[in-house]
């Protein structure tokens, strides 16, 4: 198996795995694992773990970020109990950040080969055209030479009499 599609391969399972283990549980609210452990707590993917109350609160989904009257960021754990909430948001900005980094440096590699590929293709066609003007020439320096044998052999090589009247 190729190395290129079994790291995708693995990620998918990862992540189905990980989203499986979290899988919301219909009807129970957050607010009930308070006294129960992070862990407990981040079973339920909907569920925000506070480490300074040490208790489980419903994500507030109506703000990207919980607000810091609610838990703080550096206090808030959510998804995973050992990474909290604004060392993930780091994380996954810089992730994000390297991932836009490298497909820029391919998009810049692509065309760039692309240029000198053209370029490349530009110098063949430049070489063609030489060859062909280096033939032409010689077929019309070929053809002169032909022309004056001819003049030569009916006597036309001298002045042209009536080179005066042009």
């Amino acid at each position: 198996m190729d190395l290129r599609s079994f790291i995708p391969a693995l990620l998918l399972v990862f992540v189905l795995a990980t989203v499986t283990a979290q899988s919301s549980e219909p009807g129970q609210a957050c607010e009930t694992k308070n006294g129960t452990s992070c862990e407990e707590c981040l079973k339920n993917v909907t569920c925000l773990w506070c480490l300074t109350t040490k208790s489980c609160i419903t994500y507030p989904v109506k703000t990207i970020l919980p607000p810091h009257s609610l838990c703080p960021l550096n206090d808030a754990r959510w998804g995973l109990c050992w990474m909290n909430f604004q060392a993930l948001i780091i994380t996954m900005a810089v992730v994000g950040g390297i991932i836009i980094i490298v497909f820029l440096i391919c998009l810049f590699r692509c065309c760039k080969c692309e240029n000198f590929g053209s370029k490349r293709f530009e110098a063949k066609m430049e070489r063609q055209a030489n060859k062909t003007r280096t033939k032409q020439e010689e077929r019309k320096a070929e053809m002169k030479q032909r022309h004056d044998e001819i003049r030569n052999k009916y006597g036309l090589s001298g002045a042209n009499p009536y080179s005066r009247f042009a």
